[in-house]
């Protein structure tokens, strides 16, 4: 019971963020346990300039940090409220997948992704510049593996859908699969943070943001909205949903995959920019 009000108490501010902490912080494990020394040197050193970004409340020290500074910094509206749109894209999945119109002048995740890999590799920029665009890479590749992130059905990536996880009520779909659920996934056995072989690499990190988008949206359409709805994912939505263990037990393997593909495609992006896998 304590552990479970100290996981309410940690997810309730992060109920509109992807993966919440946890997740980010994974991502971000997996991610630097598979990067080369090289990139993992010259990130340390972008480290150092943290102070120049003039965000004394969220700390940007370690790629852990970096996985969560996005979500710190958007509490500051008046000065970063401008990158909300940054960490999803609105693809109904009950309409053909349109990354072109999800994404007008770059507002959604898939675009900063590439943006933001392209300043951290340009070694003309400032340090600090450069740290910025690490952190919202770091981020913004967890977001998009958010299923709930790239596929919707117009109701805020699930965030207007009532649902409660078991017999814990007054949810909805999205603080299910970015919290409860994610938590619980991760968490199981074998540990996904760890060293993964070449070949695993290989076949897990491939792909562009296009790709990973059209991934997402496919698992949303797939697996999130028809387990949720027991049905089609365009059927109606029930006034109250129930994500019960049956559902746990379908789409646990669809989790675990989703941050373990993000943390590789990030380790590889990383080392793209960073590194010497040019």
């Amino acid at each position: 019971m304590i552990r479970l009000l100290a996981i309410l108490l940690t997810l309730l501010p992060a109920q509109a963020f992807a993966w919440g902490e946890y997740g980010h912080r994974t991502t971000a494990s997996i991610a630097e346990a598979n990067i080369s020394s090289t990139a993992r040197k010259a990130m340390t050193r972008l480290f150092r300039a943290e102070k120049m970004l003039g965000t004394p409340k969220c700390d940007l020290k370690t790629i852990g940090d970096a996985s969560v500074w996005p979500d710190c910094i958007r509490r500051d509206r008046m000065r970063w409220g401008y990158t909300a749109p940054w960490h999803y894209q609105n693809l109904n999945i009950c309409k053909s997948f349109d990354l072109k119109s999800a994404c007008r002048d770059g507002n959604c995740v898939s675009a900063q992704i590439d943006r933001n890999a392209a300043l951290l590799g340009d070694k003309s920029l400032p340090a600090h510049v450069r740290l910025e665009a690490l952190a919202f890479l770091v981020h913004f590749v967890g977001d998009l593996h958010m299923p709930l992130h790239s596929g919707s059905r117009d109701d805020l990536g699930g965030n207007r859908v009532k649902a409660s996880y078991g017999y814990i009520p007054d949810l909805n779909l999205h603080w299910i699969w970015d919290g409860y659920f994610a938590e619980r996934a991760i968490s199981s056995v074998p540990d996904i943070i760890r060293k993964y072989d070449a070949g695993a690499r290989d076949e897990q990190a491939s792909g562009t943001s296009a790709d990973w988008s059209l991934e997402s949206y496919n698992l949303a359409k797939e697996v999130v909205y028809p387990r949720a709805l027991d049905g089609g994912a365009c059927s109606d939505v029930p006034e109250t949903l129930v994500w019960d263990e049956a559902d746990v037990a379908a789409a646990e393997a669809t989790l675990r995959l989703q941050v373990q593909r993000a943390g590789l495609r990030l380790a590889r992006l990383i080392d793209q920019a960073l590194g010497n896998n040019k």
